[in-house]
């Protein structure tokens, strides 16, 4: 798909409040379930030992979603099982599963899961990369049945690229301002071994429970898959396997309702995916996701070299919907690679060259460089007209509603007094307030 072909974008007057963050205050009054100032310090090998040990949720005490909180996330992991598994990945692609025991907000819970996470973030990493710049998964009931951190249980500590991760945590609150399903983000001080504490954003995982909670209404039958990086959505056959392309993430094992998408997408007439499409999809939705993705400037979306996309199927609507994932390059910062480093490429980064798609409401910004690929799903919905117009006239009710409402200012705003006030050893404030103006910069 060429650059011409790819989402028409508008250009619209956008007066975005470029807030003057030095004179930010902290945020008043942490949650209850806040870590104490004592605990907000490195959590390493020889205190964990004086951390609460718990196995089951009524010993946890933690609430890892309290945004008036930075909280900590400390992994004990045998160091000869991490360098192998670590070896092994880079030799063969796999990302084995380790038993840690991972320390949240004080609370020890052991025999728990982590693997590696990720894509384009893991190039770069060698042996003696820093475990603590790594993305991780991790799932405290892979295990041990049931554990969980005051119901939590599967989260990843996200690829930084930028030092703050503001701009994925403001994508993800942009999300549920537009009414998108999104996921939970924290911000977080992560450690291994003993190490340096490090500055992370760690996201719930898309699962069985995430399902349950953002779509509460949803057939018995239904199924949440994910686009795999290295996949197509090209349709192969009604018989053939699709779990190179597709993992299923919870929910029904079942690639038929998948199989009949990417059949009618590939190869129905203009006329047969405009009968039927709406059948199949939650049209309204997917042209707020596309208008939503082009306004943040999030250049790795279901179009982008990650491949980045959900697909939930709901077996009482018979309808997909696309759930979006992965916003570390939203509002144009551009990805580093090497390992999720922190202080990666500022929002507002350098254009995309030919044949690459721009993204966001101004033109030229960001992207990181990398290849936009075809989907016959995107390619689909914008050759209708009805459905490009639908995306145009999204974009412009998204920027009164994201934008010029002050909702994406106030998000901002909001992560960066929490970072000046309890992350302030770890990311100077200038910093933060360079990333700040910058995530606002980027959707002037």
């Amino acid at each position: 798909m060429s650059e011409s072909s790819r989402r028409p974008r508008l250009s619209l007057p956008i007066a975005a409040p470029l807030i003057a963050f030095a004179t930010v205050v902290a945020l008043a009054g942490c949650g209850s379930l806040a870590a104490p100032a004592s605990t907000m310090m490195s959590v390493d090998a020889s205190s964990s030992a004086s951390a609460t040990s718990a196995t089951s949720s009524a010993d946890a005490t933690s609430a890892l979603w309290d945004t008036s909180a930075v909280h900590t996330v400390a992994i004990t992991v045998d160091a000869d099982a991490l360098s192998a598994m670590i070896s092994d990945y880079l030799s063969t692609g796999d990302k084995a599963w380790l038993t840690a025991s991972v320390t949240i907000d004080g609370v020890t819970y052991d025999n728990v899961g982590i693997k590696l996470k990720g894509n384009s973030t893991l190039k770069g990493v060698t042996t003696s990369s820093d475990p603590a710049m790594l993305p991780w998964r991790i799932r405290l009931d892979k295990f041990v049945d049931g554990q969980n951190a005051d119901g939590v249980s599967d989260f990843t500590v996200r690829a930084n690229s930028s030092a703050t991760s503001l701009n994925e945590a403001a994508a993800l609150d942009g999300l549920t301002t537009v009414g998108l399903a999104s996921e939970k983000a924290a911000a977080t001080r992560f450690s291994v071994n003993g190490g340096g504490e490090v500055l992370r954003l760690s996201i719930q995982a898309l699962d069985d429970a995430w399902v349950s909670e953002n779509f509460p209404d949803a057939g018995d039958g239904s199924v949440l898959y994910k686009a795999t990086a290295d996949g197509s959505w090209d349709w192969l056959g009604a018989d053939a396997d699709y779990s190179d392309s597709f993992d299923i993430e919870a929910g029904a094992d079942d690639e038929a309702p998948l199989i009949a998408l990417l059949d009618l997408v590939n190869n129905g007439t203009a006329d047969e995916i405009a009968q039927k499409l709406p059948t199949m999809l939650d049209v309204d939705a997917f042209a707020t996701y596309l208008a939503f993705e082009d306004v943040i400037d999030n250049f790795d979306d279901i179009s982008g070299p990650g491949n980045n996309a959900y697909l939930f199927w709901d077996s009482a609507t018979q309808k997909f919907m696309v759930v979006a994932w992965d916003h570390n390059l939203a509002f144009g910062v551009q990805n580093t690679g090497g390992g999720a480093g922190g202080g990666g490429g500022a929002p507002g980064g350098g254009a995309p060259g030919a044949g690459q798609r721009g993204g966001g409401v101004g033109a030229g910004a960001g992207g990181g460089g990398a290849m936009s690929r075809d989907n016959p799903l995107v390619a689909a919905f914008e050759a209708n007209s009805a459905w490009a117009q639908a995306i145009a006239d999204q974009k412009t009710a998204l920027e009164q509603s994201l934008v010029s409402s002050g909702a994406l200012a106030s998000s901002v705003e909001r992560w960066a007094a929490l970072l000046n006030a309890q992350a302030g050893d770890l990311v100077e404030p200038a910093t933060v307030a360079s990333e700040a103006t910058a995530v606002l910069a980027a959707v002037q």
